[in-house]
């Protein structure tokens, strides 16, 4: 069974975001990104990139299911 859900927000919270993003959209690009990388080096410390994470999934076949070359 499907069963409805909903959020409530606070309208005041609302208001307050709507400023930000009206703030951050007034804003340069180039002051913008270096908000961005300030945050990104706080966030994962001054590494010049971004770590990759790759991960392998091996999968069983299904039956029925031929293996392609």
């Amino acid at each position: 069974m499907i069963r409805k859900t909903g959020q409530k927000h606070d309208l005041d919270n609302f208001s307050e975001i709507r400023q930000n993003l009206e703030y951050w959209l007034s804003r340069p690009p180039e002051e913008r990104l270096a908000a961005v990388d300030a945050l990104r080096r706080e966030y994962y410390g001054d590494s010049q990139r971004l770590q990759r994470v790759v991960r392998v999934i091996l999968r069983q076949e299904s039956p029925g299911q031929q293996a392609q070359s």
